[in-house]
């Protein structure tokens, strides 16, 4: 089975879980800050999925965390069952998956945004209207830098890709004078 088909069924069932018991809020906060710990901590997510220690030891270290942190029941349940199948390493795809879901059902969609140079406000809002209005929901943008893109914005929307950059045009250009 696909790493994110198992990840999906496995978030799709703390979604289900989450809107029936009526904190799909708290399950998404939980999942996100464990997956962040792991993440944070990749010494950490190594020995809770080291098959070669006990079992036992690795739940009791992961226990200690889940009472530390203090997550809601249906994820100490998930993670712990995630450890019986020796699929604890499957957490953050699971945490990333929920999250997705809990974005799509508030109407909501993160865009990965790369330009040359920082972007001023405007450019930001007028970026943030034209996505919008692309994707027909609310867009928040994760933005980052990239000097080796000369100039322009590369923008992920879910699987699509808007390549405005000046490289990816110079290519184009490279490429047309070629043939």
């Amino acid at each position: 089975m696909a790493a994110g088909s198992l990840a999906r069924r496995y978030a799709r069932a703390v979604f289900d879980l989450g809107v029936e018991h009526g904190n799909l809020d708290a399950i998404g906060r939980d999942l996100r800050g464990l997956a962040a710990v792991l993440k944070v901590s990749p010494d950490l997510g190594r020995v809770l999925s080291n098959p070669s220690l006990r079992r036992a030891d690795r739940r009791r270290v992961l226990e200690a965390l889940l009472g530390r942190l203090a997550v809601a029941p249906a994820v100490r349940n998930l993670v712990l069952l995630l450890l019986d199948r020796e699929r604890i390493a499957s957490l953050r795809d699971i945490a990333r998956e929920l999250d997705a879901m809990l974005e799509a059902r508030a109407g909501r969609v993160t865009a990965q945004v790369t330009s040359a140079q920082p972007l001023t406000a405007a450019q930001l809002g007028a970026l943030t209207a034209a996505l919008e209005q692309l994707s027909g929901k609310k867009v928040e943008i994760v933005r980052s830098e990239d000097p080796t893109l000369l100039g322009g914005v590369v923008a992920k929307l879910g699987d699509v890709v808007y390549d405005g950059s000046l490289k990816t045009q110079l290519a184009g250009l490279r490429e047309q004078a070629a043939k």
